[in-house]
């Protein structure tokens, strides 16, 4: 066979193996860096800009660390201590921060994507407006005002009612009044909840209130249902002797004067869909 075949023939296979030595020799570094930058943030507590993602710092101790800019994607962070850091514009995209105390550290700008904070400790923490928006935050202790929508209130709120978790939905509920008192489907929302913890009175006032704004927006007809409900909310206490948690008005609401509601906007469309009140 002539030398050029062979040189031909055997080219590719050349190729191939200088291309994967250039990837694994790139592996290698991208993986000796990490490790750099893990050992100058554990001994340091500082590793401004540095690349962490995938890094393990499950427990870590990283006190008043400053991680500004830091590229911490998919790194584990549970149960790590770090009040009081730094980090701001980190990106923490896919970051485990589940159970960690975040206490006074300023998470300013950091990119919360799919994060998971659930049970961290979030008081005095600094973030920006509608920070959680796309993170996973059940659970979380002290967060600030400001740093949830009303929608992502709201929907957790549902997501609560929807797991039988009736004082939860009602907690998430009254923060999602708090974030805008104006919109009326929290507040029927919230209703349901407190009735089906027999909280009658609560309850009935809360759809009252809701009627009351369908009423200003000019939806007379919720507004003489919800009135209606109002009133039959408030006569069950005298109709059942012992009225218990659980017994609500969630199934007679589907047969009562609650079935004809309709939703308003997508927000809606979740928190009525688990009592059957959908489009």
């Amino acid at each position: 066979m002539p030398r050029s075949t062979c040189r031909l023939r055997w080219a590719p296979w050349g190729l191939m193996l200088g291309t994967a030595l250039v990837v694994h020799a790139e592996a290698h570094a991208n993986e000796s860096l990490i490790n750099e930058s893990l050992i100058k943030v554990l001994h340091e507590r500082s590793c401004e800009g540095c690349r962490l993602a995938d890094a393990d710092l499950v427990h870590a101790d990283l006190r008043d660390a400053n991680l500004r800019d830091a590229k911490l994607m998919r790194a584990n962070l549970g149960q790590a201590q770090l009040d009081g850091a730094d980090l701001r514009n980190a990106d923490l995209s896919f970051t485990s921060l589940r159970g960690a105390s975040l206490r006074g550290a300023d998470l300013t700008g950091s990119r919360l994507y799919g994060t998971d904070l659930r049970d961290a400790d979030l008081a005095g923490a600094t973030l920006s407006p509608n920070a959680l928006e796309e993170a996973h935050w059940q659970g979380a202790k002290g967060i600030s005002n400001g740093s949830r929508s009303h929608a992502a209130l709201h929907n957790a709120g549902v997501e609560a009612f929807q797991a039988g978790h009736w004082s939860e939905a009602e907690q998430l509920f009254s923060d999602a009044i708090r974030s805008n008192p104006e919109e009326p489907l929290s507040w029927v929302a919230r209703g349901i909840s407190r009735s089906e913890q027999a909280k009658d009175e609560l309850a009935a006032a809360d759809f009252r209130y809701s009627a009351a704004l369908y009423q200003k927006l000019g939806a007379g007809a919720w507004a003489t249902k919800l009135t209606s409900a109002a009133d039959s909310v408030s006569k069950r206490r005298f109709e059942s002797d012992a009225p218990n948690e659980g017994k609500g008005m969630g199934g007679q609401f589907l047969q009562g004067a609650m079935a004809s509601l309709r939703m308003l906007a997508p927000i809606a469309a979740k928190a009525l869909v688990p009592l059957g009140l959908g489009f």
